[in-house]
């Protein structure tokens, strides 16, 4: 008899996360499992994508008010979900200026399930496996009846502010902790270490053929190949975990010192104007540039002659993963989890975490032949397919 599974996650906007469920959804043997997929919102650019394999449930007004700004969410008449969102903001803040930190974002979301948690409806259906595939796991913990449960870590726990104890107490909730690479492991496990007989990792799947199929689908127009220039690109969010402002900063000083380079930035987020301001005050309008989101960057990533991951913290860069598939000499920051990601010197130049260490990076791939010539040559050996990860989805089922 098949088992009962159930996968849960926000919506499929554009991102390594949402990448990173379509990998799973396209593995999955459907002959053997029945898998329920519930999108808190059916929207996003990758929804497309979503396989035929799934049963997609439908939208439930009061989990999809989650993406929703608080206004609308009154306007609905959602006034308990509204006023949660509201003390979640403000709890949040106060918190993060208790305890020094710059970057809330984690706690408000983290306040924000918590506070609405008593007004938001359980499914009725029992499942076999609950799997909750994006931080925190309120829902497959406390909204679904399941033998087992199974949250994913996909962040560095070494880089982000939350309420430990309120964290903790639904991450002792689940059966499984999934996290996407060992350095992702390691850094949840410094924080929780009661936590690791539960933890295993599954890396990201990725398919190589149909990376290398959706690059050569269409030609980036926005990018013009030029003798004598050298063109970077970047993937990712504009979010201050993604480093795009040492990027800007390293792309003055290339510049200034007389290279002749084109840097450019796939993706979106919050920081775009605050980019966009740092981009012209630096006079780098025809040198940096932010291309928006595109349901497909294989293309960019392609047209590239180097791929530079700027981050100050990932959990597992999907992109790095993906610019090696194509064959791309790449340069990564130094974040706590990059040497699970990459071999400095091997597959990758692993860069320390500041400005003058990319610029002096970048230059190394620029000016010595040999180095990009053998990081290229080392890329295109390796058999980065990873679909076998899928077994140890099912062994955590099966057992």
């Amino acid at each position: 008899m098949k088992k009962n599974i159930l996968i849960s996650s926000f919506d499929m906007a554009i991102g390594g996360v949402e990448r990173s469920l379509i990998g799973l959804l396209n593995q999955i043997d459907y002959e053997k499992y029945d898998v329920d997929l519930m999108l808190f919102k059916h929207e996003g650019d990758f929804f497309p994508f979503i396989p035929s394999g799934p049963t997609l449930l439908p939208e439930i007004p009061l989990y999809s008010s989650f993406r929703n700004p608080i206004y609308q969410i009154a306007k609905e008449g959602h006034f308990s979900i509204a006023i949660s969102r509201v003390m979640a903001k403000y709890i949040g803040s106060f918190y993060g200026k208790m305890k020094n930190i710059d970057e809330p974002g984690y706690l408000t979301i983290q306040y924000g399930w918590e506070l609405t948690n008593r007004f938001l409806p359980k499914l009725n259906k029992e499942y076999d496996v609950a799997i909750g595939f994006l931080w925190p796991h309120y829902f497959v913990s406390e909204k679904v009846r399941a033998k087992k449960r199974i949250g994913w870590i996909h962040t560095d726990y070494s880089n982000i502010h939350v309420n430990k104890k309120l964290d903790a107490r639904i991450w002792n909730k689940l059966d499984k902790i999934v996290a996407v690479s060992e350095g992702c492991s390691k850094t949840f496990l410094n924080i929780y270490p009661d936590l690791k007989e539960k933890t295993t990792v599954i890396e990201n799947i990725l398919s190589p053929e149909f990376i290398r199929e959706q690059a050569n689908a269409e030609d980036p127009k926005e990018i013009q190949k030029k003798r004598g220039k050298t063109t970077l690109v970047t993937v990712g969010r504009l979010t201050y975990a993604k480093g795009l402002d040492d990027a800007v900063r390293a792309c003055k000083v290339l510049v200034n010192a007389g290279y002749n380079i084109e840097w450019y930035v796939v993706g979106y987020g919050p920081l775009e104007t605050d980019l966009e301001n740092l981009i012209n005050e630096l006079e780098l309008q025809d040198r940096f540039f932010l291309l928006g989101k595109k349901t497909n960057p294989y293309p960019y990533i392609k047209a590239c002659d180097i791929y530079v991951q700027p981050s100050r913290y990932e959990g597992k860069a999907v992109t790095i993963r993906e610019a090696q598939i194509l064959g791309k000499p790449v340069i990564i920051t130094n974040f706590p989890t990059a040497k699970s990601q990459a071999c400095d010197g091997h597959d990758a130049i692993i860069t320390p975490l500041d400005i003058d260490s990319i610029v002096t990076a970048i230059r190394t791939l620029i000016e010595d032949k040999t180095i990009r010539d053998r990081l290229i040559a080392n890329v295109l050996r390796m058999d980065y397919g990873n679909e076998s990860e899928i077994q140890k989805l099912y062994k955590l089922i099966e057992s």
